[in-house]
Order: C-alpha cells, then sequence, then structure tokens
C-alpha cells in the first residue's frame, strides 16, 4: 500500500485530498490544526488506513513530531515508506488588509502556514521519498500570478511556493518529481466541519465568468492530483493552474 500525508487535510480541498486518495487505495495521514474536523474526518471513514495528527506546519518541532508519529503508522500498517507529499495546508483568507497597516506578525503568520510550511514538510519528507519515485504536490493558488487587493501576503506566500516547486524539482530530480496546483475559484463550503459546512448559492454571474461555465470543485482539485501523482511521470517543477479558465479571460469594464 502506497502511502501519503496531507497537510490542511481535515477540510475544504485538503479533506477532497485525503477521501480520493482513500477511494484510490492509499493510506493516508492529514495534518491538521482543527482538532474538531479532524476527529469528524476519522470518523467517517473508520476503518479505512487513515491517520490523522494535529499539528501546526509551520512549527519545526510540530513536524517533526508529525513524521514520528506518521513512521511509526505506517510500520503498523506493514508500509514500507512515503510515496507522496501534498502540501496543502495555510491560511485560507487571502485578504491582509491595507499593505500599510499590515503588521509583521501577521505578514509572518501567512508565510508560515503557507510557505514555512511547504519547506518544514518537504525538508522532513525528502529522506522518505528518496528511491521511491515519490512526489511532492504543493497547493498553490492563482492568486500567485493575478491579484485583488490587499492580498499581498497571500499573495507572496503563494508566489514562494511556485518557486520553491521549480526550485525543488531541479534540486531533487531524478529521485523525486515536485510540483504545484493553482486552484482558481474553489467552492468548499460542503466539505468543511459539521459546524462550519453551507452549501453553495452562485449567481449566473459567477458561473458566467468561467469559461467552463461553473465555480470550481474540491473532486477538480483532487483529480489533478492523482493526475500529477500517478500518470505524470514526464512532469515537474510546473505549476498547473485548475481555475476553469477563469484567468485567461479578458475583462472588460463596461
Amino acid at each position: 500500500m502506497r502511502m501519503a500525508i496531507v497537510t490542511g487535510g481535515a477540510q475544504g480541498i485538503g479533506r477532497a485530498l485525503v477521501e480520493r486518495l482513500l477511494a484510490d487505495g492509499w493510506g493516508v495521514m492529514a495534518i491538521d490544526t482543527d482538532r474538531v474536523a479532524l476527529r469528524e474526518l476519522a470518523e467517517a471513514h473508520a476503518p479505512r488506513p487513515l491517520a490523522t495528527h494535529q499539528a501546526d506546519v509551520g512549527d519545526e518541532d510540530a513536524v517533526a513530531a508529525a513524521f514520528a508519529t506518521f513512521d511509526a503508522w505506517a510500520r503498523d500498517c506493514g508500509a514500507d515508506g512515503l510515496s507522496l507529499l501534498v502540501s496543502n495546508a495555510g491560511i485560507a483568507d487571502p485578504v491582509s488588509g491595507p499593505v500599510e497597516t499590515l503588521g509583521l506578525a501577521d505578514w509572518r503568520r501567512w508565510q508560515d502556514s503557507h510557505l514555512t510550511g511547504g519547506f518544514l514538510m518537504t525538508r522532513a519528507a525528502v529522506p522518505r521519498l528518496r528511491g521511491r519515485s515519490g512526489a511532492i504536490i504543493f497547493i498553490a493558488s492563482t492568486r500567485a500570478f493575478q491579484s485583488e487587493p490587499e492580498c499581498e501576503a497571500y499573495a507572496a506566500a503563494k508566489g514562494g511556493l511556485v518557486a520553491l516547486t521549480h526550485a525543488l524539482a531541479v534540486s531533487l530530480g531524478p529521485d523525486i518529481r515536485v510540483n504545484a496546483i493553482c486552484p482558481g475559484w474553489i467552492e468548499t463550503g460542503p466539505w468543511q466541519k459539521s459546524s462550519a459546512r453551507r452549501d453553495p448559492a452562485h449567481r449566473p454571474i459567477d458561473r458566467a465568468q468561467h469559461p467552463v461555465g461553473r465555480v470550481g470543485t474540491p473532486e477538480d482539485i483532487a483529480d489533478a492530483v492523482i493526475y500529477l501523482s500517478d500518470h505524470a511521470g514526464f512532469t515537474t517543477g510546473q505549476a498547473l493552474v485548475i481555475d476553469g479558465g477563469m484567468s485567461r479571460r479578458m475583462i472588460y469594464a463596461d
């Protein structure tokens, strides 16, 4: 059985990734800061080969403890190591406010949750992925390439993940492939913990601004993860945009 780690795996896109990997026969450890969401995820999928672990991936000691837990769990499952890391964790809210009032501590929270967390998880995963034709996938964002106002901290963190992707692909190849997925508008309301779950309500204009005619779903990102992990042996260092074509559409003011 192949083993994967998904950070930010208890809700939203991360939960869809965990569930798709489980459905495809992977053993998965989901790491998240939300204890309640982790418990609900575990209860929903027992007795599948799923481990949950509460940790802040921006904390060096917490990441080391998470990997120690993973190693013990993988041995108990009879697995021989790690084949896939999906680094998805990070503050979901992109709006950090006016840059002139953005505090350094808040700036660092965005960077640590996305970029530093991606680095720490990668550093720990690399020795476990070598020799297994392993893969690393970062969940970045189309906001790495385009912006709305007052999203500097989020955009910088996601842009850093895209740059980290191509740097690692060169450094770690050919043993390990490294790619990023850049989601656009993905509706995650139905994928939250029960207390935060909501049904989507999209207006016709929301759907029409996507050339595919709809807002994205977490399953769309899960499909891309399966492609990059299982069917993309000649693909590394890439940032795959999954946004229904929205960022390719020219927008003119009336």
